[in-house]
C-alpha cells in the first residue's frame, strides 16, 4: 500500500495548498476539474458555478452510488505553510474535508472502472460551511433531477472512518427580550432586559438532553445558547437583549416543529425569529447498501450528532450516510491537520465497498 499512501498524500497536499475558504472555491474547482478531465475525459464532467457533477461510471441496472464532498473550508488561522510532518498533514481543510476529496479523486483514478458493479457519480460542491440556504448542493439537486435516482449518497465528512448514520436537524433562532432603558443609577425607573434573558438562560441550563432512538441508534437533542448581545452605554439599563439559540433535533420532525419547541420556552413578550432552518436526516440503518457498507472495514457505526448534507439527500428520497477519513476533532480548528494513515484506511473501505457491491 506504499504507492497508495504516497498518492493519497500527494493529492491531499495539492488540494490543501489551494485555499478555498467559503465563497472562494473557484481555484480549487478548476484544479479538480482539470485533473479529472485528464483521467476521465471532459464529457464526464458537468460544471455548475464552482461545483462539479462527475459521472465516473455509467452502468445500467446497477446500484447508483454518489460520493459527495464540499470544496470550501472555514476561515481559520494557521502557523506556517501547508506541510507534512510525520503522519500529519497541516493546512486549512486538511480534515474538513479535503481528505475526503482526495479519496474521491484517487478512487476513480485507481480502480478499474470498467469492472465496477455500480454506477458512480462524484459531486464536488461549494458553500457548505455557511447557512443552509447558501449551500450550493441544494440547487444542484434541484437542477439535476437524475440525482434523485441515486441508490446511496456517501458524504465524506471527517469521521475518522466511522460510519455515521443520519443527521441532526438544526434550528438557529434569535430570541429578543425587551425591557425599558433607564439610568443605571436609578434602575428602578427601567426594566432590565438582561434579567429577562438571564431567567431564560437559567432555565435552559437546567434543560436535560433528550435522547431519541431510531433504527437502534440514539440521537441526542440539545438546545444551546451561543451568542448574546444587547445594551449600549455602560451606565444605561439595557432595553433589549438578543440571544441566539441553536437547537439540534432528531430525525422525524420538521425544522418548523422544532422551532415551535423553542417558542414554547418563552412567553409572548419574547420575539422568536428563525435565522437558519436545516432539516434532519434519517439513519437508513436497514438499507441493504448501508448494511453492506457496515461490513467493509469501517471503524465503528454510530449516529451523527451533527448536521450534514445527508439530510438534504434524505429530503429528496435518497438514503445518505457520513463516512470520511478526516480527523474529526480537527475540523474548524486553528492549525488543522489530518492523519495520513487514516486516508489509506479510508481508501481501503471505499475500494472494498465499490468493488464488492451485489449486482442487481
Amino acid at each position: 500500500m506504499t504507492d497508495v499512501f504516497q498518492a493519497l498524500s500527494d493529492t491531499l497536499l495539492a488540494l490543501t495548498q489551494i485555499p478555498s475558504p467559503i465563497g472562494e472555491e473557484a481555484d480549487l474547482c478548476n484544479h479538480v476539474e482539470e485533473r479529472l478531465a485528464r483521467s476521465l475525459g471532459a464529457d464526464a464532467i458537468t460544471r455548475f458555478h464552482d461545483s462539479l457533477i462527475v459521472r465516473a461510471v455509467r452502468r445500467e441496472s446497477a446500484p447508483r452510488i454518489a460520493l459527495v464532498g464540499h470544496l470550501d473550508t472555514v476561515r481559520t488561522e494557521h502557523n506556517g505553510p501547508v506541510r507534512i510532518e510525520g503522519n500529519k498533514l497541516y493546512g486549512a481543510g486538511a480534515a474538513d474535508m479535503k481528505s475526503g476529496l482526495a479519496i474521491m479523486i484517487e478512487v476513480v483514478e485507481r480502480l478499474d472502472r470498467e469492472s465496477l458493479p455500480c454506477d458512480l457519480t462524484l459531486i464536488f460542491y461549494e458553500r457548505e460551511e455557511g447557512p443552509f440556504e447558501d449551500n450550493r448542493l441544494g440547487p444542484i439537486l434541484e437542477t439535476h433531477p437524475e440525482l434523485r435516482e441515486l441508490s446511496l449518497a456517501i458524504c465524506l465528512e471527517p469521521s475518522d472512518n466511522q460510519l455515521q448514520l443520519g443527521a441532526m436537524g438544526s434550528v438557529h433562532a434569535t430570541l429578543t427580550f425587551r425591557g425599558r432603558t433607564a439610568h443605571s443609577a436609578r434602575p428602578w425607573q427601567g426594566d432590565n432586559a438582561l434579567y429577562k434573558a438571564a431567567a431564560f438562560l437559567s432555565e435552559l441550563e437546567k434543560r436535560k438532553p433528550n435522547d431519541v432512538e431510531i433504527d437502534g441508534y440514539t440521537f441526542r437533542e440539545v438546545m444551546t445558547p451561543t451568542v448574546i448581545s444587547g445594551g449600549g452605554a455602560r451606565n444605561v439599563v439595557p432595553g433589549q437583549v438578543d440571544v441566539n439559540v441553536n437547537y439540534r433535533f432528531a430525525p422525524g420532525r420538521t425544522p418548523e416543529e422544532a422551532l415551535n419547541d423553542v417558542r414554547g420556552l418563552v412567553d409572548d413578550g419574547c420575539e422568536v425569529r428563525a435565522t437558519d432552518l436545516s432539516p434532519a436526516g434519517r439513519p437508513h440503518a436497514t438499507n441493504p447498501l448501508v448494511q453492506h457498507l457496515m461490513t467493509c472495514g469501517v471503524t465503528e457505526v454510530r449516529s451523527k450528532q451533527a448536521w450534514t448534507d445527508v439530510a438534504r439527500f434524505d429530503g429528496i428520497g435518497v438514503p445518505g450516510v457520513n463516512l470520511g477519513p478526516g480527523t474529526a476533532a480537527q475540523a474548524h480548528q486553528p492549525n488543522e491537520y489530518t492523519e495520513l494513515d487514516k486516508l489509506v484506511e479510508g481508501y481501503a473501505v471505499f475500494e472494498r465497498f465499490l468493488t464488492t457491491l451485489p449486482r442487481r
